[in-house]
């Protein structure tokens, strides 16, 4: 007789209990603020200076004393230029200076109008300007410290950088960062069905052969997760040839990713080649694609690799990892915010059948602004999630018909 099936685990159980063993990696790298781009900061960032360092003006123009300009049409001699990258001296009253965007704004003037307000006479820069238009105080002037104050922590530690928190990062004179080390991360399928493109063409290819797709996404998955990649293949499917890859890849990695027999068949190896090095839990996840998962720990000289093993389905695979392995690898390298973000948007399609588990239905948008369903939800149809620009978030239970609102994950929330 069977033992009873285990009730399947919530997803967000499934993710606490993952996270709960994700401790950042130790060890830290200095990389350069120009290569630091999809890093995630190991240590934060505080501003020695104000941003902008001084007073500047943000348009070009003239800066002049409020109360020498009270109406319309006044008439001032041009005492100074200032370019941005120069200092000009305190402007005398009743005269006005030539400025430029970015240039320090000269003591003693406290309004810049723009030059299309302003008529040079005699069409010199430096002779005298007419004023027409009446400035109000702190007109067109950044002050100082009004993006930035001194002393302000700018960037947080596990802030994953992105071209803005470089640019940032460069504006308080910041060239190298201290960044968490990458993840080694080493990834296999399993399947004596699968084939390599280009090992063999479509029209020599063995009966039950396919062409092994997980590999090339999950990949790419990781590499843009920051991680460094070693790829082991397909290893057969043989319990010694399991052991000895999993042996191999455990002694310099992070994590070992695998693809496929994670299931109960007889030809499934991973669960008992694991617990022969280690220790493995399998779970039976309540998400629509991809219920099989598993998380385990093989031993190494010092401390363990993590293990975890998607199921072989391609959609199943793709979407336990953008939801169960992507927040683990930035938990790993200290991000603690590592939820993807959801957005109420219009369903204009009908989904008829609720199912037990919790669903991700690959949709995109519209021209109408609404989502449109692929028509094979199937989780061995990656057409759905080439096709699709994310998934509707569908709870167990849950049918859905036109004019709903239902949550939406963005692909670039899951993939990023």
């Amino acid at each position: 007789m069977r033992p009873p099936m285990k009730p399947l685990k919530p997803l967000d159980e499934a993710l606490a209990d993952l996270l709960g063993h994700a401790v950042p990696l130790a060890g830290a790298d200095t990389v350069t603020t120009f290569d630091a781009d999809g890093r995630v900061l190991a240590q934060e960032c505080s501003s020695v200076l104000h941003v902008p360092p001084q007073d500047n003006s943000s348009m070009d123009g003239y800066a002049v004393r409020c109360a020498d300009v009270t109406a319309s049409g006044a008439e001032l001699p041009v005492s100074q230029r200032i370019a941005a990258g120069s200092a000009g001296a305190p402007l005398q009253p009743g005269t006005a200076a030539r400025i430029f965007t970015g240039a320090p704004v000269p003591e003693g003037a406290d309004a810049v109008l723009m030059q299309e307000d302003c008529e040079a006479l005699d069409g010199l820069e430096e002779g005298r300007v007419r004023i027409n238009a009446v400035p109000r105080p702190g007109q067109w002037i950044r002050r100082a410290g009004e993006d930035i104050t001194r002393g302000a922590v700018v960037l947080q530690a596990g802030t994953r950088l992105t071209p803005a928190e470089l640019g940032l990062a460069a504006s308080i004179g910041l060239h190298q960062l201290q960044v968490a080390r990458r993840p080694r991360v080493a990834l296999f399928s399993t399947g004596d069905e699968l084939v390599m493109p280009g090992d063999v063409p479509p029209e020599q290819m063995r009966p039950g052969a396919i062409y092994n797709s997980n590999r090339f996404f999950l990949r790419a998955m990781l590499l843009r997760l920051g991680c460094e990649v070693t790829d082991f293949g397909i290893v057969p499917d043989r319990r010694d040839a399991t052991i000895d890859a999993l042996r191999q890849a455990g002694a310099a990695h992070d994590l070992i990713l695998t693809s496929g027999g994670v299931s109960v068949g007889e030809e499934d190896h991973i669960k008992p080649a694991v617990q022969a090095l280690g220790t493995l839990d399998l779970w039976q996840i309540a998400m629509k694609p991809g219920k099989p998962f598993a998380y385990g720990q093989i031993p190494r000289e010092k401390g363990s690799a993590h293990f975890m093993g998607l199921p072989g389905n391609p959609v199943s695979s793709f979407l336990t990892f953008a939801l169960l392995v992507r927040p683990f690898v930035l938990r790993l390298q200290g991000v603690q915010d590592v939820a993807p973000q959801s957005i109420a948007v219009r369903a204009d399609f009908t989904w008829p059948k609720a199912d037990k588990r919790r669903e991700f239905l690959r949709v995109r948008h519209n021209a109408m602004g609404g989502l449109d369903l692929f028509n094979n939800q199937s989780s061995g149809v990656l057409t759905s999630a080439a096709w699709g620009d994310g998934v509707v978030d569908n709870p167990a239970g849950q049918t859905i018909e036109p004019g709903d609102t239902v949550q939406f994950i963005a692909f670039s929330e899951l993939l990023s």
